[in-house]
């Protein structure tokens, strides 16, 4: 399969193939021409690629993981990087609640809120500056 319907089908640029092919992520199976092919096993590949990059992870971390013939999952940092996302959660539904009660609020003044007063803490200490 050449580069170009590689990229068609994954909806990445061709020059991001080039990368990871370069770093070692992929392997292109040869080329036609000046065009480099790979095989279809690659689409996986990329998937798998573009799975670890949602989730955080960076691409050495993921080059460690993917071995020529198969995959080998580091546990222990996929749990790492889980409850790092549980924090990440945590503090976007907290940022969530609060621009929804900013929005909602009915005082005349939003510092006059208690609940907008709380927020403004949390997110003062959040920056390590001191309270409000």
């Amino acid at each position: 399969m050449k580069i170009g319907d590689v990229a068609k089908i994954t909806n990445l640029p061709t020059s991001t193939i080039r990368y990871y092919e370069e770093k070692g992520l992929i392997q292109s199976t040869g080329r036609k021409g000046l065009t480099r092919t790979f095989s279809h096993d690659v689409l996986e590949r990329l998937a798998l690629i573009t799975l670890g990059q949602n989730a955080g992870l960076s691409l050495d971390e993921i080059r460690s993981m993917l071995l020529p013939d198969t995959v080998d999952i580091d546990r222990e940092l996929l749990l790492k990087r889980a409850s790092e996302l549980d924090e990440k959660i945590k503090q976007m539904t907290a940022m969530r609640d609060g621009l929804r009660h900013a929005a909602a609020c009915k005082a005349a003044n939003h510092l006059e809120c208690k609940t907008f007063r709380r927020l403004l803490n949390i997110a003062t200490k959040r920056l390590g500056r001191p309270k409000a």
